[in-house]
């Protein structure tokens, strides 16, 4: 099964749209909805993209397949899950702050999301800069 990038496209707009009215209604006070409803949006995409993930990964499985191939793939591939953890573990710990069931310090919440911006600028720059000489 594969997705047209028209459909990525509108699967990521609808999705955001979601997430963004549920957010406003929260913030402007209209629905007293859980932190945790309001990011479901944003879950069910995650999971959809870990699921895709997890898939092209698993292929590598199969027999039949040569590692030599696709060694630089399955780094990036892997660098792609550790993103979405990243990202899964920032939106579970600002859920766990907005809603009150934790007193962690603000900071230490941003944490997964600061190691995630510092590994997306390694890998801009890495991709930017890494000039492969044959």
């Amino acid at each position: 099964m594969r997705m047209s990038l028209a459909q990525r496209v509108l699967l990521t707009w609808l999705f955001t749209l979601l997430f963004l009215i549920m957010l406003v209604l929260k913030l402007d006070e209209k629905a007293p909805w859980n932190w945790f409803l309001i990011f479901i949006p944003v879950w069910i995409f995650d999971t959809i993209l870990l699921v895709m993930l997890v898939v092209k990964m698993a292929g590598r499985c199969k027999s039949g397949f040569d590692p030599r191939n696709g060694s630089h793939n399955i780094k990036k591939k892997t660098w792609y899950l550790i993103a979405m953890l990243l990202k899964l573990a920032f939106c579970l710990a600002l859920c766990a702050k907005l809603q009150g069931f934790t007193t962690m310090k603000l900071a230490y919440v941003f944490i997964p999301l600061w190691a995630l911006l510092i590994g997306g600028m390694i890998e801009l720059g890495y991709n930017i800069f890494y000039v492969r000489r044959d």
